[in-house]
């Protein structure tokens, strides 16, 4: 009897063990998936890096999350505090000239098609009435003080993940032979021999959608930087960073380049407005249709809407890394079901 439970009892004891491990690492889990994305995706620099040092692991370790440090974490904090202090620029300026009396709807309202002339009369009413505005203002507070609040606690536990992120990294490149042989043999115990086929679709998905997110994302912040010189756009690292941070979101970048062609508008720039529009939308925005599919082909394509589905879901579920993390999960599933079903269907 006691033979017959035993195997029973093991398994007991080891989902008992591997829930409380992830009750211990939920808090980091994010992070903890961050990195071994970022890991797993350049494992091949890493080891180019490695053969270069003399396979001394801890300082390749050292230098690769040096460099993910100068390449997500700074960036991304630079970002974080331009927008706190713009936005208190502009608070400012407001504030200023509602309390002059000065302020007044763009020229550039009055130009929309229909229904620009009525816009700018009730916007030139609200600002010039005292009580309409103080009206507005409190129906407008709360929701406000909520999204601003919100938009700084994304932002900011997204630096602090990225940075856990980075630090766990150091680890994985460190003892990433280690880590890869222990993970190896539990597998071929689990599965057995489809263990390698498994592993190999996981490890080409993650590379090709972090690539492929990653990679379209600077070039479209390059060729927009490129945009925002030529157009004479201010304050052109924030905005080709901003390019960058939004190109992970699905239509993302169009916000960013909508805003300087609005502000180009704005400032009696029409021809220049006109050549940012056009640049937006088919060099910006082309970008993604031609680079990322060349890139994220390596591994798993997704279709629009799991991409979709992955980033808004990842980040209510991770925050801030569930950017990257979302799509890279749902692309491993759907890699490993193709694989799957292939085999299935094979035989």
């Amino acid at each position: 009897m006691k033979q017959r439970f035993q195997p029973f009892t093991r398994l007991a004891a080891v989902i008992l063990l591997v829930i409380g491990c992830l009750v211990v690492l939920r808090p980091f889990l994010a992070a903890i998936l961050f990195a071994a994305a970022i890991t797993i995706s350049s494992w091949p620099l890493y080891l180019r890096l490695l053969d270069k040092l003399n396979n001394r692991r801890t300082i390749a370790a050292l230098v690769m999350s040096v460099g993910l440090t100068l390449l997500i974490i700074v960036p991304l904090t630079l970002v974080t505090w331009n927008i706190a202090d713009n936005a208190t620029s502009y608070y400012d300026q407001i504030k200023a000239g509602l309390g002059s009396g000065t302020l007044n709807a763009p020229t550039w309202i009055r130009d929309i098609p229909l229904v620009g002339e009525a816009i700018e009369t009730y916007v030139n009413t609200l600002l010039h009435s005292r009580d309409e505005l103080l009206d507005a203002a409190r129906n407008l507070l709360e929701p406000g003080r909520r999204l601003l609040l919100g938009g700084g606690i994304v932002l900011g536990s997204g630096v602090a993940q990225v940075s856990l992120a980075v630090f766990v990294s150091f680890f994985l490149y460190r003892d990433g032979h280690a880590i890869v042989y222990a993970l190896a043999s539990a597998m071929d115990k689990l599965i057995g021999e489809p263990s390698v086929i498994v592993a190999d679709t996981v490890s080409r998905t993650v590379r090709g959608v972090m690539y492929g997110i990653l990679g379209t994302a600077l070039a479209q912040a390059v060729v927009a930087a490129i945009g925002f010189l030529i157009a004479g756009v201010p304050a052109v690292t924030l905005m080709s960073v901003a390019t960058f941070l939004f190109s992970l979101i699905p239509v993302g970048p169009p916000l960013i380049w909508g805003g300087a062609v609005i502000w180009l508008f704005n400032h009696g720039e029409t021809g220049w407005a006109i050549f940012m529009f056009f640049w937006g939308m088919f060099v910006i925005s082309g970008v993604d249709n031609v680079i990322k599919p060349l890139l994220i082909s390596r591994g798993s394509s997704l279709p629009f809407a799991l991409v979709l589905l992955g980033v808004m879901g990842g980040v209510l579920a991770f925050g801030f890394v569930g950017l990257f993390i979302g799509p890279t999960l749902l692309a491993v599933g759907l890699g490993l079901l193709r694989k799957w079903t292939g085999d299935e269907l094979k035989s």
